[in-house]
């Protein structure tokens, strides 16, 4: 049987592993950040009627510019936005994909602040692009002279902020998104996959859009939307930067199909997003009793929490996955990372972990609460 390495594969990919979570049939899957809940039943009727409908003219091309769906987009992100203003793909990978296409390739670099997530240089060299990793201060945070310093210092012709950061969870101010874009000469994206999961008021980068031409908000249904299979991401920017990401989409990128299911999902947002409380409550709930276990969470704005303290990651994340908990390794020495899960696996977690042992220098026993 032929290997790969018999293939004439390009040599920048080489040696290269495909990006993946390990996946098993478990009882609870806390490792990818997907929202947990299901979708509701009466929101899921709707998508279905919708999808059969969009099946009826299954024959003929869907709309290539996706007018309605762009319109549904403007209509949620709000802030003034138009369809002008608004792009989509299937999931937000694509969308950075588009992004990296039309303003990356040979001889371009991308810059992300490491650790971030780890799809950037892979989207980075599958695109011909170069990747850059900058630093970050203590804690993973960033803070607006560091970034500006780090842009500087390494001239990037794109950069990404991923806000909050994935897999640290660490929040972006708007003051280090808005010194990126003042010490940058290319396009400045902000990665606002889990934007939703932010406490209530807090600001969006989609505020820094107007007068910014280069810069753009890139979003997705997977996380909030509990939507992470039906792979619909979106993107805000300027009408003449969602242009040149027309130049290198695929004819038809959008399947009649996968606009019906967004749109439906888009029509009962608020229903979809009903849940968005309950995870934070969960979330916080995990930074509240990882603590009290000894071990070091991380302040977390997303829908998950990085925490430290862990003696053997690798040795940790086996003997859970035994008892049917699936977390995530990240790869970041002492650490692994657990979404926020309904309140039954957020419990089924915590008893898991707090059955395997205090990490080494913990403080005595507590008992595990079941809420925040």
């Amino acid at each position: 049987m032929t290997s790969l390495s018999e293939l004439p594969i390009r040599d920048d990919l080489r040696g290269r592993s495909p990006y993946g979570a390990p996946q098993r049939p478990v009882p609870v899957a806390l490792n990818v950040n997907e929202n947990t809940h299901p979708v509701p039943d009466d929101v899921a009727a709707d998508i279905v009627a919708r999808v059969a409908a969009a099946v009826g003219t299954i024959n003929r091309y869907p709309d290539r510019e996706f007018t309605e769906l762009r319109e549904a987009f403007a209509r949620y992100l709000g802030h003034g936005l138009t369809a002008e203003q608004l792009w989509a793909a299937n999931g937000s990978n694509e969308v950075l994909q588009h992004i990296l296409q039309a303003f990356g390739g040979p001889g371009r670099t991308l810059l992300g602040f490491a650790p971030t997530y780890s799809m950037y240089p892979l989207l980075a060299s599958g695109t011909g692009t170069g990747y850059l990793a900058g630093r970050r201060d203590a804690e993973y945070e960033l803070s607006p002279a560091t970034a500006a310093a780090e842009i500087i210092r390494l001239d990037p012709d794109l950069v990404i902020l991923c806000s909050p950061n994935n897999p640290t969870g660490t929040p972006l101010s708007l003051e280090t998104v808005e010194a990126a874009y003042d010490a940058a000469r290319g396009m400045v994206i902000v990665d606002e996959a889990y934007a939703e999961f932010m406490p209530d008021g807090e600001p969006s980068a989609l505020t820094l859009l107007p007068g910014r031409p280069r810069l753009l908000i890139s979003r997705t249904m997977s996380k909030a939307f509990a939507f992470a299979g039906a792979r619909v991401g979106y993107l805000a920017g300027d009408p003449a930067a969602i242009d040149a990401l027309r130049l290198v989409r695929l004819p038809y990128h959008l399947s009649a199909i996968t606009q019906a299911a967004a749109l439906g999902a888009l029509a009962h947002a608020d229903e979809m997003l009903a849940m968005v409380g309950e995870i934070r409550a969960q979330r916080d709930r995990l930074v509240s009793e990882l603590a009290r276990l000894g071990y070091q969470p991380h302040r977390s704005g997303s829908n998950f929490v990085l925490f430290g303290g862990v003696d053997d990651p690798a040795a940790t994340f086996e003997a859970l996955a035994e008892r049917g908990i699936l977390i995530r390794d990240v790869g970041i020495p002492n650490h692994l990372r657990v979404t926020a899960g309904t309140e039954a696996e957020t419990t089924a977690f915590l008893e898991a972990l707090a059955a395997l042992g205090r990490p080494s220098g913990a403080a005595a026993d507590a008992p595990i609460g079941s809420k925040a």
